[in-house]
């Protein structure tokens, strides 16, 4: 029955996007997000879903969109570019066959987070995108937040839907885009026009951002406990009752201690600790050995490259006992390990070019955010007062990805790339709207577009 469900959910998706072929681009965000065919056991399982949700998204632009108002931006051709290096990098790889199955879903994230802006030319098109990676998003996530709140969980314990460890279904991933959702979750629920705010609509969205505070605690993720962090120090910045607000999240905080489990609060305690802890000082021998290995191969060693990693490091325990302490030191080696961080990532895989092209593209976004914000922020239309509070809730989302990325490592995590897209996206679209000598579509024009490629 679950398979049956699934696949006549996507086949109806396929079939509508045929009156509508902007649905197809909201397909593929669906699919490429839940990954139906992985929780599918059936028939499902064995189809190429995504390239085929993917092919139809380009071709359905190709062939049936509006393309007059489609514009390319440049932080789209720093996507190209960086394409271009990772192929390169690809083609030289320490590993040629490793590279090349990390390559193989990586050039068609970045490929999809270039084509999505140029089908974004209505706010509704925005609108939906944000809404369906919202939507797709919070299926796992109410998922894990449901089996958390009835005590389920536990670091490497907590199933979302299936037994998978791979791109949003591994915990640390799963706890950074999570948090990284709640602006936007909480814009939709103030701004949407697809689902109007109402009761209806705040109930769940206060539902998903609860739920998505307790996918850190479900995961036991020390990732999602940073990401909430910063978030919650953001969200001051341009809150206009900071103290009340401040005062609440402490509030909340002292309410939620004594309901976490043990277990987590001692994992959460390695943070502060991270020597007696064996994953946290593996992940420092690991960045060490990186930058090591990046002075001496500046240009990178491609996909996989960390196969060759070797960390050396001591882990450090202290005991107490009456007024005596005594420290141990038990040195590890250990080979192979993964960078545990999209920054180092980038260094080893893709060298310094590679890490100055992907900084680059993540502060030009942020920088393009701003400038909306500031220039957006004082209009008062309902025409144009959901463009700056978008901007601050994708620009907290990226600032929520790049210190979560401090220690997972997901610099081509596609969900992210989405995110990027979409911020192209509305740039470009605001811009657009935005100059005064614009000029103005003859309405018989307008009357005489095709209706298919619309919406």
């Amino acid at each position: 029955m679950l398979n049956l469900a699934l696949t006549g959910f996507f086949a109806v998706m396929l079939l509508m996007g045929f009156r509508r072929p902007f649905l197809w681009v909201l397909c593929y965000l669906y699919v490429d997000i839940v990954a139906p065919q992985i929780i599918s056991w059936g028939f499902l399982s064995r189809l190429p879903i995504s390239l085929m949700a993917f092919a139809a998204a380009f071709l359905g632009w190709l062939v049936f969109d509006d393309k007059r108002d489609s514009r390319f931006t440049w932080r789209q051709g720093l996507m190209g570019l960086l394409l271009a290096y990772c192929a390169l990098t690809t083609l030289t790889a320490d590993y040629p066959q490793e590279a090349l199955t990390k390559w193989s879903w990586v050039w068609k994230a970045l490929v999809f987070a270039m084509f999505l802006p140029l089908t974004l030319r209505t706010r509704l098109r925005i609108e939906a995108v944000a809404l369906a990676m919202v939507l797709s998003a919070s299926a796992l996530i109410i998922d894990g937040g449901l089996k958390t709140a009835m005590g389920g969980g536990g670091y490497g314990a907590l199933v979302i839907f299936v037994e998978n460890n791979t791109g949003l279904y591994e915990g640390s991933i799963l706890s950074c885009v999570a948090i990284a959702i709640i602006p936007l979750a909480i814009w939709l629920a103030r701004y949407g026009t697809i689902f109007p705010p109402d009761w209806r609509v705040w109930l769940f969205a206060g539902a998903l951002v609860f739920a998505c505070s307790l996918i850190p605690v479900g995961t036991q993720a020390r990732t999602g406990l940073v990401c909430l962090a910063i978030l919650c120090v953001l969200y001051l910045r341009t809150a206009r009752h900071r103290v009340l607000i401040a005062a609440g999240m402490g509030l909340a905080l002292l309410i939620a201690v004594p309901f976490l489990p043990q277990s987590y609060l001692e994992r959460m305690n390695t943070i502060e600790n991270h020597q007696s802890d064996q994953s946290a000082s593996t992940r420092i021998g690991v960045w060490k050995w990186t930058w090591h290995y990046a002075k001496n191969n500046p240009l990178g060693g491609g996909f996989e490259v960390y196969l060759s990693s070797k960390a050396s490091y001591e882990t450090v325990t202290t005991q107490t006992s009456g007024s005596s302490v005594s420290i141990t030191r038990t040195p590890i080696v250990e080979t192979g390990r993964a960078f545990h961080s999209s920054y180092f990532e980038m260094l080893g895989e893709q060298g310094f070019p590679g890490l100055v092209l992907w900084l680059l593209l993540q502060i030009s976004g942020l920088v393009q955010m701003e400038l909306i914000r500031r220039r957006w922020k004082n209009r008062r239309e309902a025409q144009e007062a959901w463009a700056a509070p978008l901007a601050v809730a994708l620009q907290l989302a990226q600032i929520v990805y790049l210190f979560g990325s401090l220690f997972v490592g997901i610099a081509f995590q596609p969900f992210i790339l989405m995110l990027v897209g979409l911020q192209c996206g509305l740039w470009s679209y605001l811009r657009r709207i935005d100059q005064p000598d614009a000029p103005v579509r003859p309405a018989r024009r307008i009357m005489q577009a095709p209706m298919a490629p619309t919406g």
